[in-house]
């Protein structure tokens, strides 16, 4: 089976202002990439309770974060002429667009809502599913390339059972 992409963006917080602060895809061979993003210098927006979610603070990101330039530039190298899937769209694709804005540059990928993929009955059991493979894999915490791999994984389980969802995906 072949499998899409997938790209999860963590933020400052939601809404107006808010901007990436950590970029992480799976691609289609299972390989992650995942990196922290230097906020510009008029991204000024923080929302405390996004960073208790992703636990990422922005002494960390001033420490380790990349060039909004470097960010978008390894997306492109890496995601160039692929359709990238997320699970956040009305989210990621703001997100996405500000760090291009940034770094002056246009995204050689496409980015498309996950839910385009799924059929009625798998977008049913998508939740359920999710929490079950982030269960099996002990991840707590939300992190962009780990979230990533959950949901691609998550993907793979709902495609592989077909016709046959009767089967269950949470563990016991």
């Amino acid at each position: 089976m072949i499998l899409p992409a997938l790209i999860d963006i963590e933020a400052s917080g939601f809404g107006v202002g808010s901007y990436p602060i950590e970029v992480g895809f799976v691609d289609g061979d299972g390989a992650l990439f995942c990196t922290l993003v230097l906020p510009e210098p008029d991204w000024q927006h923080w929302d405390a309770q996004a960073e208790a979610l992703h636990g990422i603070s922005r002494p960390v990101l001033s420490t380790h974060g990349k060039s909004v330039r470097w960010v978008a530039q390894q997306l492109n190298d890496r995601l160039g002429g692929l359709t990238v899937y997320c699970d956040a769209w009305g989210h990621d694709y703001p997100w996405l667009g500000r760090l291009f804005d940034a770094a002056e540059m246009s995204p050689r990928f496409k980015l498309e809502d996950l839910r385009n993929l799924l059929t009625a009955e798998q977008a049913e059991r998508w939740h359920d599913t999710v929490s079950a493979v982030r269960l099996e894999l002990s991840i707590g915490r939300h992190r962009a390339s780990s979230d990533a791999k959950v949901l691609q994984i998550a993907y793979a389980r709902l495609a592989a059972l077909g016709p046959d969802l009767a089967r269950p995906t949470m563990a016991a």
